[in-house]
């Protein structure tokens, strides 16, 4: 094994499942991930989680964070303005193959993201009181707790790697496109391109303490990378070209971006854009 310095170019928290993320200049890692990250959800009537997957305009709803509420805007909507303190019923949630316990988020909420798009839903927020752990075929010892992210608390991408990417895409005729897509929570600069699929553990010491995070899983993708986060329109560019050199031997040749994470030690400590960090290779 050998260690590499890293730096986190970007941070990113994507407040309501599968909707735009925000880029922070600060994240409070917690249990579940980053603070706020996959914290709401939208169901469908059976109480079941939906997507970009099947709805791509999710991708044109824009979340903010403000010290008491989260602002929501879409094209053609009014702002909608959910407290960060306040809840309404409980209720239970389904997502990918667990269900658990949430909040429901009320009537106003449910009917703005119904209008805007076209099918009934609700919105829900995770119940800290949930434990919803990562599988351990991939954690092992470690009982990595999730809010509502796919299965991983942290999703950790590179520059290089987009980088790598955007030159294939050119080299097709394709415009290149943005991180925004990829959806991770932790962006390093420092790495060869896709580096982070090598690493095993990486260390920040922040003021207040140290953050480390095991790699456990690349990250297989879906079609959402295909969708245009400004249009809300889907494509197929990067599917295709991610299918000609990033089939993964590890998850039986399913095409990967990223890497996802766990949290072995830093609760309660902030990360920060800029941030060093001393990641461990590990060759197999």
């Amino acid at each position: 094994m050998s260690d590499v310095e890293v730096r986190i170019a970007s941070l990113h928290v994507h407040p309501v499942k599968s909707c735009a993320g925000i880029a922070v200049d600060e994240a409070l890692v917690i249990e579940t991930g980053l603070e706020f990250d996959r914290a709401w959800m939208l169901v469908d009537e059976r109480g079941e989680f939906v997507s970009q997957r099947e709805l791509p305009r999710m991708a044109l709803i824009q979340p903010a964070l403000r010290h008491l509420d989260m602002v929501l805007r879409a094209p053609g909507m009014l702002a909608l303005h959910v407290a960060l303190d306040t809840v309404e019923a409980p209720v239970r949630a389904t997502v990918w193959d667990d269900t658990v316990k949430a909040y429901d988020m009320g009537d106003l909420a449910a009917q703005w993201f119904s209008d805007f798009l076209g099918r009934k839903l609700r919105l829900v927020r995770f119940d800290p009181e949930q434990r919803r752990l990562s599988s351990p075929r991939w954690t092992g010892a470690v009982e990595a707790e999730n809010a509502f992210s796919d299965g991983f608390p942290v999703l950790v991408a590179s520059t290089a790697g987009l980088a790598e990417l955007n030159r294939r895409l050119a080299a097709a005729g394709h415009a290149p496109v943005t991180m925004q897509r990829f959806r991770p929570n932790l962006v390093l600069d420092g790495l060869d391109a896709h580096g982070e699929d090598h690493l095993d553990e990486i260390v920040f010491d922040a003021p207040e303490g140290r953050v480390r995070l095991k790699l456990v899983k690349p990250c297989a993708r879906c079609p959402i990378p295909d969708v245009d986060p400004s249009t809300g329109e889907r494509g197929h560019a990067v599917g295709d070209t991610l299918a000609g050199y990033r089939a993964d031997a590890r998850l039986d040749g399913a095409v990967t971006f990223g890497m996802n994470a766990v949290i072995l030690e830093g609760v309660d400590v902030a990360l920060r854009t800029g941030m060093a960090g001393q990641a461990t290779v590990a060759f197999a």
